[in-house]
């Protein structure tokens, strides 16, 4: 028996009847021998980790465009937030806790640069939309790897794709990272929020700080003790009614305190002017773009999504670096 058949047999033996087996897995879209050391979600946990869009993820924003401080959130610190909330979860829980992990992981390796204002720039101009759970399957199915892709798991991939709120995963494994996701952005954003003076502490109503807390740690603790307690030994991932309510309250809150706060959100129109700007100039000079992409074109994709691919793989740091170099005069010299 391999090291991964008797990881397999234990996840049998411990996990509950309600988790995803490793060996239960509906498999990949192409074939490939099995790891004699890993199961298949670790294996796609690894691959996530190792990927080029992984990486990317620490220059993109999560909230605040561009912030001078050390201490704010990138997309990859929210990014390992979720996976530590959603593995806490899951493993109270008793379930697989790797392929909790890979759907974590790798839910947001579709963003674009400037977080949700550079989504809503691309989904504007192309004629395709852009959405970034299904740009973040895109980018695991076909852009990673030269246009191989990573070849992951249904299981890891529907986990990606269904992890909005508005949608709904068939594993349990991935309710937990769509809640995990939720709790993360509502805490660390507040962190930042009141680190960067936009809002304070005591600003959050009474009547949610009475359910939840009134300091982050508090409410994040309060959060996924209640998702644990309310879900345990049940084939579904529950909040109770009273804290399930504080918290869409608590969300409601931060979208007019934060995420449509003129203050924090000063520089998101020149943000978007930018996308959309880099988006026409390639749709018109697509030989500009790296030959991974035109390989792409090559293979019969369509133009605006191959410009969709390029102009959201940017970081915030590249997309304006590319900006300065096409449309920024430079001095003269010598």
């Amino acid at each position: 028996m391999t090291i991964r058949e008797s990881l397999e047999e234990r996840e049998k033996e411990y996990l509950s009847p309600y988790a995803s087996l490793s060996a239960e897995s509906k498999g990949r879209d192409r074939e490939e021998p099995a790891c004699d050391i890993r199961p298949v979600y670790q294996r796609d946990r690894d691959r996530i980790l190792h990927c080029k869009a992984f990486r990317r993820l620490k220059d993109k924003t999560q909230v605040f465009l561009n912030p001078e401080g050390d201490h704010y959130r990138t997309r990859l610190t929210h990014t390992l937030e979720v996976s530590q909330n959603a593995r806490t979860i899951a493993k109270a829980l008793r379930l697989n806790e790797d392929l909790t992990e890979a759907i974590a992981l790798g839910h947001d390796l579709g963003h674009t640069p400037f977080g949700h204002a550079g989504e809503r720039a691309l989904n504007r101009v192309c004629p395709l939309g852009f959405r970034h759970n299904e740009q973040s399957v895109r980018v695991v199915e076909l852009l990673e790897k030269n246009g191989q892709g990573l070849n992951l798991t249904w299981e890891v991939r529907d986990g990606i794709l269904n992890h909005q709120i508005s949608l709904r995963p068939a594993t349990l494994e991935g309710r937990v990272v769509r809640l995990s996701d939720k709790i993360a952005y509502i805490h660390h954003d507040m962190d930042d929020a009141v680190r960067a003076g936009i809002l304070r502490e005591e600003d959050v109503p009474a009547e949610i700080r009475s359910v939840l807390g009134s300091v982050p740690g508090e409410r994040l603790d309060v959060l996924i003790h209640d998702i644990i307690m309310s879900s345990t030994d049940k084939d579904d991932i529950c909040m109770s009614e009273r804290v399930g309510n504080a918290m869409k309250a608590i969300r409601e809150f931060m979208f007019k305190a934060v995420y449509t706060n003129p203050v924090a959100k000063s520089e998101e129109s020149k943000a978007e002017a930018l996308v959309e700007t880099l988006y026409y100039y390639f749709l018109e000079h697509e030989s500009e773009m790296p030959a991974e992409y035109l390989e792409l074109l090559e293979r019969g994709e369509e133009l605006p999504r191959v410009v969709c691919d390029y102009v959201g793989s940017m970081t915030d740091r590249y997309a304006i670096t590319t900006y300065n170099d096409l449309f920024v005069p430079k001095s003269w010299e010598y």
